[in-house]
C-alpha cells in the first residue's frame, strides 16, 4: 500500500494503485474547503421539485494547460446544460495559482438515484453531447475523476466571524 491512504478514483502520488499521500489529501481537501468558504457568486437555481442537495459530485479534471480557454468555454456550456438536465450546478473552477493543469466541477444532487436520472438525461441532450464531443475533439481533458461526498450538517456555508478582511 506504499504507506498511503486509499482514496478511490484518485491518482496523484507515486503509487500506481490510486493512492494519495496525506499531503496530497490535505491539499485537495483544503482547496475544496477554500472554494466553499470564500463565497463565490451563487447563480445556480435551487434543486428541482423542492429537493435538497444531499450529495455533491466533485469532478477533478486534469486539463491541457495550453487549452485553458477551451476548458473555460466547456465549463460555461455546462452552466446551461446541467440545471436543465436536473443537476444543481455549484460551479466550475479553473486553476489560478499553483498547479496549472487541475480544474474542478461541483454538482449537487438529492441522491445517487437523482444523479443516475441526470446522467440519462445528459445522454439524450443534444447540447450535452456536443459539449462532450468538443472536449474529445480538442483533447482538452487528459483525465477525469469523480467522487461523491455528503455535507456534514452545521459545516456548510458557515460565514466568517472575523469582521475585518485579512
Amino acid at each position: 500500500m506504499c504507506g498511503k491512504l486509499y482514496i478511490p478514483n484518485m491518482r496523484g502520488s507515486q503509487c500506481s494503485t490510486g493512492h494519495l499521500d496525506r499531503r496530497e489529501l490535505i491539499g485537495t481537501g483544503a482547496s475544496i474547503c477554500a472554494w466553499l468558504t470564500l463565497g463565490w457568486p451563487v447563480a445556480a437555481e435551487p434543486p428541482s421539485k423542492g429537493e435538497s442537495v444531499n450529495i455533491t459530485c466533485i469532478i477533478r479534471y486534469q486539463i491541457d494547460p495550453f487549452q485553458r480557454d477551451a476548458f473555460k468555454q466547456y465549463a460555461e456550456n455546462w452552466g446551461r446544460i446541467i440545471p436543465r438536465c436536473g443537476g444543481h450546478l455549484i460551479g466550475y473552477f479553473l486553476p489560478e495559482e499553483g498547479t496549472n493543469d487541475v480544474a474542478w466541477g461541483l454538482i449537487g444532487f438529492a441522491s445517487l438515484a437523482s444523479y443516475e436520472s441526470y446522467r440519462a438525461r445528459l445522454k439524450k441532450d443534444p447540447e450535452a453531447r456536443d459539449n462532450f464531443q468538443m472536449a474529445q475533439t480538442k483533447r482538452l481533458i487528459l483525465r477525469e475523476e469523480r467522487n461523491f461526498v455528503e455535507v456534514v450538517d452545521g459545516t456548510f456555508e458557515v460565514p466568517s466571524k472575523l469582521r475585518d478582511s485579512v
